[in-house]
């Protein structure tokens, strides 16, 4: 099968550092076992540079500058970025076989799917990680909220498929929105066994030294600005497995990580893995106003090498941590430390959703069996 994927978010670039664009190297990579797959994206990499093994068959299509005077309508240059890869598609298919099915990560002012769908008549499945509407009003900007919430509407009703990967979202799109065909698709790892001793050698841990961990990028909204109290109240060393920044942009007034701290950077997938299974306990501590909608791949990470977690209740961390470890009161720091002392010393039971089990669950989705 022919399968095109989309990605028009300029904050998503193929070989970014985040879970986002991770999920979308994940995903391709496992079609790509069975089927031809293209990526037709906004950005290969930005400015933050280039993470993750290289995903090959990219064709980036940029995004158009815009001048300063027309800042009020900014956002408009992601639809000149959404059309671009709309075009790049529907001029491809007029001199070569038109894909099989589209699937597109959907971000706010695309249409680039919804196009290509009407001008082909090619299935489409429009992929949903977040409302991009209420998450740009909390995090960033939103320029013209009115249109952007309508343009949202049209665009996820207009989808025949809609595949989500949290319960809060398919929630959402079914009683606010409206949609037609909505699956519940929660996220994958990539299944690469780690190694706990080469994990602890290379981060510098003792044998028999208590290490808790959190993996991911370092966001007030992540919770890890109280992880140094935790490493502290149990006596372990703390790692933080994700890219350097400023410790101000994500701690509290008066607060400062472990002189003994572990922050090696972004790691490669085997690295990453080797690092998980190196961890005693791994943290999911998102804080009661942490966005309900996100799938944690961080979770997913830790349960695929048997390191237990201890993760809030928050989302469907609850769901995801399952016989894992252990889920708290988003607020109780007291019961997060009493939970990541009852797991030191102890694994789980390693257990890996795979993003070959979310290709295969996809195609299901577009093609479902009469």
């Amino acid at each position: 099968m022919r399968i095109t994927c989309l990605l028009p978010a300029p904050g998503i670039p193929v070989q970014g550092p985040s879970g986002g664009s991770a999920h979308v190297r994940g995903l391709v990579r496992a079609l790509r076992a069975e089927h031809e797959v293209q990526v037709v994206a906004a950005l290969r990499a930005d400015r933050r540079g280039s993470y993750g093994d290289e995903l090959g068959g990219v064709h980036e299509v940029g995004v158009p500058g815009w001048p300063s005077w027309l800042e009020p309508w900014r956002d408009l240059r992601e639809v000149r970025t959404a059309r671009r890869i709309a075009w790049k598609v529907i001029k491809d298919a007029r001199r070569a076989p038109a894909p099989d099915l589209v699937i597109e990560r959907h971000s706010l002012w695309s249409d680039a799917g919804w196009r290509i769908h009407d001008m082909l008549g090619v299935p489409w499945v429009l992929e949903v990680n977040a409302p991009p509407v209420l998450e740009r009003a909390r995090f960033e900007r939103l320029r013209k909220p009115a249109l952007a919430a309508r343009w949202e509407r049209q665009v996820l009703q207009a989808a025949p498929v809609v595949v989500t990967v949290s319960t809060w979202l398919r929630d959402w799109l079914v009683r606010d929105l409206g949609c037609r065909r909505v699956v519940l698709l929660p996220n994958g790892v990539e299944a690469r066994p780690g190694h706990r001793a080469t994990g602890r050698a290379r981060l510098g841990v003792a044998e028999g030294e208590p290490l808790i961990g959190f993996v991911g990028s370092m966001k007030p909204w992540h919770g890890v600005g109280r992880l140094a109290r935790v490493a502290r109240a149990v006596g372990a060393r703390l790692a933080l497995l994700g890219e350097r920044r400023d410790p101000a942009d994500f701690l509290a007034d008066g607060e400062h990580l472990p002189d003994d701290v572990i922050w090696p950077g972004h790691l490669g997938p085997q690295d990453l893995a080797d690092a998980v299974a190196a961890l005693d306990v791994g943290l999911a501590p998102y804080p009661a106003d942490a966005p309900p909608w996100f799938c944690p791949l961080k979770v997913l990470d830790y349960r695929a090498q048997g390191t237990p977690v201890v993760g809030t209740d928050v989302g469907d961390t609850a769901r995801m941590v399952g016989e894992g470890g252990a889920v708290v009161p988003p607020d109780d720091e007291a019961a997060m430390v009493e939970a990541v002392r009852s797991w030191l010393g102890r694994r789980a039971e390693p257990w890996v959703r795979s993003w070959g089990d979310v290709a295969r669950e996809l195609l299901a989705a577009a093609f479902p069996a009469p």
